[in-house]
């Protein structure tokens, strides 16, 4: 029997796509804490994102090998993926300008608090449709 709190998110999924390691571990280590369902990439974003249909991405947009604005748009532009919510992060300082052109759903700066984090995320995740 589930135990309907704040905590029980594990039916939810959370791909984080981002090139440094430190932002891999510390974050889907939170998300883990608090429940979540946690898929990492790192290479092939776009591919995973297909493969595994996530709740939510949390998407870098300068990863080696990878730009997370085409990652964005190519998502965007597919029926399958369109309703995807997308939040990007990134220590660009056009953050925000970067993320709207690519139709992300929302952006954040690093680095940052991890409750910026959760309450964007909360957000976002009130339109997935589970």
């Amino acid at each position: 029997m589930k135990i309907n709190n704040e905590m029980n998110n594990s039916n939810i999924r959370i791909m984080i796509a981002d090139d440094d390691p430190g932002i891999l571990d510390s974050v889907s280590i939170m998300l883990e804490y608090r429940g979540y369902d946690v898929l990492l990439s790192s290479i092939n974003t776009l591919e995973a994102v297909k493969q595994e249909l996530p709740d939510l991405l949390l998407l870098d947009i300068w990863m080696s090998g990878q730009d997370g604005i085409d990652i964005c748009k190519a998502l965007k532009a597919d029926e399958k993926t369109k309703e995807l919510p997308v939040l990007m992060i990134s220590a660009s300082r056009d953050i925000e300008g970067s993320a709207r052109n690519a139709g992300a759903d929302d952006f954040l700066a690093k680095p940052f608090e991890m409750n910026q984090l959760f309450a964007k995320m909360e957000t976002l995740l009130k339109t997935v449709k589970h």
